[in-house]
């Protein structure tokens, strides 16, 4: 199960508040502005600025 599209629209980077966008493979979510990506195991996003990921 994807993450739906209006969860998608209310969810911001803990970071910078800024808007997120879902990953092409769909197993994060994107801070284009901090360089962050969030996980998202078991169709959870994982929200934690420490458990984020430098976007390559």
């Amino acid at each position: 199960m994807a993450i739906s599209q209006e969860l998608l629209e209310i969810l911001a980077c803990p970071k910078c508040k800024g808007d997120l966008t879902l990953a092409e493979k769909g197993d994060g979510l994107i801070c284009n502005a901090c360089r962050l990506v969030y996980p998202i195991k078991d169709d959870i996003p994982i929200m934690l600025i420490d458990e984020a990921l430098p976007l390559k």
